[in-house]
């Protein structure tokens, strides 16, 4: 397929998807319905969560100085963090191109070489990876008499234990055949996985390295005190903090399988929120509310940093 054409659909694609399920989250909750959530939210509880929301992006573009720093470079804080708002806001229209954008912007003010500053920026991608991962484990411990219940419920508790024997027995087989590739796909996974522990293990070999792991784990919880602030911005939603965790991070995933999550953000924490028996509507609710705050600042902050970047940098 030409390469054009790959990169047409790459950007259409999502945003179809996020289209129809923009649709699809209408049809559970009426439009008149939704807007009479969003007049009654209490917004002293959304502004705080966007007060979290900040805080990480502020911490993000701070951490970004402690891998580049050791290559000599010395980045001006406001460059770094209107570099990471433009960012976030690229993001929302070509998924994964606000990296580029991030690189060039740097590349462009304050001199760091493109490939560098993206270097760079891959690192940081791994360890938000590798504490997406450590969420997920601890939410698996929290709630995992839910868990267990939830799943026995549902299965046989026999056909469970065998599905999870032929699961651990698949991973097994796949891994060895990984290890053991000189080329083609598997060989690809098995430099993609190698670059991860790479890059996990190099952050143990920096000199600020606790500074770095401190911002990463403190971005990470900023990100779900957001979503934990706002909850009681709506009215008689009452969730407890393993439905905030699930549905934490079905919103995180859902924003990486679409332009900034749209459309799917909704349907992903209502979906996560509907395990607990929370009701289907307030959800849905809670989900836009949630989506429509955590962009609106984005589109903002990010807006005004692409404005700001040439006056800033005038001299």
């Amino acid at each position: 397929m030409n390469l054009s054409i790959k990169n047409i659909l790459k950007t259409i694609l999502p945003l179809a998807l996020g289209g129809f399920l923009v649709w699809y989250s209408i049809s559970k909750i009426s439009l008149e319905t939704l807007l009479q959530y969003f007049k009654k939210a209490n917004y002293s509880w959304i502004t705080l969560g966007l007060f979290f929301g900040i805080l990480s992006h502020l911490s993000r573009a701070y951490r970004w100085k402690y891998l580049l720093e050791p290559m000599g470079y010395k980045p001006n804080f406001g460059n770094s963090t209107m570099a990471v708002l433009v960012a976030y806001l690229v993001n929302l229209t070509v998924p994964r191109a606000g990296e580029v954008s991030r690189a060039a912007v740097m590349a462009n003010y304050e001199g760091i070489p493109f490939e560098k500053g993206f270097g760079t920026i891959v690192a940081e991608r791994i360890a938000d990876l590798l504490m997406m991962l450590c969420i997920i484990t601890i939410t698996l411990f929290v709630q995992f008499d839910f868990i267990y219940n939830l799943l026995t419920k549902n299965f046989n508790p026999t056909k469970i234990i065998i599905g999870l024997l032929i699961l651990v027995s698949g991973f097994y087989i796949f891994s060895y055949f990984v290890r053991n590739a000189e080329s083609g796909f598997l060989f690809k996974i098995k430099t993609f996985v190698n670059g991860l522990i790479e890059g996990a293990t190099s952050v143990f070999k920096m000199k600020n390295k606790w500074a770095f792991i401190f911002h990463t784990v403190f971005i990470w919880l900023m990100y779900i005190a957001m979503f934990w602030a706002t909850v009681p911005a709506i009215d008689n939603l009452h969730v407890p903090f393993g439905a905030v965790l699930i549905g934490f991070i079905a919103g995180g995933f859902s924003i990486a399988a679409t332009n900034g999550g749209i459309g799917l953000y909704p349907v992903a924490v209502a979906g996560a929120f509907a395990l607990f028996g929370i009701s289907e509507e307030p959800a849905n609710a809670f989900g836009w509310i949630m989506w429509t705050a955590q962009t609106a600042m984005i589109i903002v902050f990010g807006g005004l940093s692409f404005l700001f970047l040439p006056i800033y940098n005038k001299k």
